[in-house]
């Protein structure tokens, strides 16, 4: 068992927040303007001339020559890959089409929690304040829910809703705060699903 991915989706529709661990396949880079700032260094759009800039170093090792490689091919687009801000619309848009079939086929007391496909399972968790927490992982992984509402009430409320240098009503920029993803990523390696 796993934890590929994890998003934080604002009131507006927009992901505010990415972090992911064990993806096999990375999501190629967004479009300039298809994301909003600070969402996360891995999907953000890059200049065209970074890719050169890292292939023409003078004095390589063999493990820099290696991380060299590495970055050069996540950097090559791939036709088949989407985008970041692509998968991030599906990835909400998923989630508001299952919450809307739910509500209309069972009522209000039903809440949509995780659904699972062959591949993944992705877990949701939705605050009243409208932020929407959404983790994926391996399929066999038990519910998720709880460390989604561990890490709002935790990192997210510490970090970000007490911190008055991150805008949160903001249509231009993400949660970028290194404490919070810090904070994230050693939550979440701790884990028992976390291999």
């Amino acid at each position: 068992m796993t934890i590929y991915s994890f998003y934080i989706y604002d009131r507006h529709c927009a992901c505010v927040y990415y972090q992911d661990w064990h993806r096999t396949k990375r999501p190629r880079p967004a479009v300039e303007g298809g994301i909003l700032n600070a969402v996360s260094r891995a999907v953000a759009p890059q200049a065209a001339d970074t890719s050169a800039a890292n292939l023409s170093t003078s004095s390589t090792t063999a493990e820099d020559s290696s991380s060299i490689f590495t970055q050069a091919a996540l950097d090559t687009p791939r036709s088949n890959a989407l985008t970041f801000d692509e998968e991030a619309k599906l990835v909400y848009g998923v989630i508001l089409s299952l919450r809307n079939m739910i509500k209309k086929l069972s009522g209000r007391d039903e809440q949509f929690t995780s659904y699972r496909t062959s591949a993944y399972k992705l877990h949701f968790y939705g605050t009243i304040s409208g932020y929407k927490f959404v983790m994926l992982s391996d399929p066999s992984t038990d519910g998720l829910r709880f460390v989604l509402r561990q890490i709002y009430n935790g990192p997210f409320v510490d970090y970000v809703v007490r911190n008055p240098l991150v805008p949160m009503d903001s249509r231009e920029q993400g949660v970028d705060n290194d404490y919070f993803r810090a904070s994230v990523d050693r939550l979440v390696r701790g884990l028992v699903v976390f291999d």
